[in-house]
């Protein structure tokens, strides 16, 4: 077997380049506080038009075929950013979100949707909690979603809650 059979190949061109300098940035902005990056990534998200899930699933598959940090258990944050932000190059944004596991064990986690469906997850919209979400409907300013409102424990505050299509 080749190298070419079993490696994914990397885009070429402005493509490859876009990607790879998404990702960068990724890592860039991943080292901000929470309050700041959700900031950024509003202001990255104003103008844009909302994602499609098939549009963001194959920036998520190429954003792991590029970036074996991005792919690993614990890149989840750099892996969300890159993917907003390799999305929005395009001229689309998914929602972006962060928040912790609903499930045990409680955890941190990122994450993007698309259509109100998780995007590139194991886990269901029901068993994420966002405590940070920043929308294209709402992305002006950025959106608190989730976690302020006392909605209880049920996946009715989650992260499909007020985002439909």
């Amino acid at each position: 077997m080749t190298t070419e059979m079993t490696m994914p190949r990397r885009g070429a061109g402005a493509g490859g380049i876009r990607l790879r300098t998404a990702i960068a940035a990724a890592f860039v902005l991943a080292r901000l506080k929470p309050g700041r990056l959700r900031r950024v990534l509003a202001r990255c998200a104003r103008g844009a038009r909302p994602a499609s899930y098939a549009e963001t699933l194959e920036v998520l598959e190429a954003v792991t075929a590029t970036s074996r940090r991005c792919a690993s258990r614990y890149g989840c944050l750099p892996r969300s950013v890159a993917v907003a932000l390799a999305c929005r190059m395009s001229g689309v944004w998914p929602d972006w979100c962060a928040g912790v596991w609903a499930t045990p064990p409680f955890s941190p986690h990122a994450w993007v949707l698309a259509e109100g469906r998780t995007v590139g997850e194991q886990a269901e919209a029901a068993d994420l909690r966002p405590l940070m979400v920043v929308t294209v409907r709402e992305g002006v300013q950025g959106e608190r979603g989730g976690g302020d409102d006392g909605g209880g424990g049920t996946g009715g505050s989650g992260p499909g809650s007020g985002q439909t299509a």
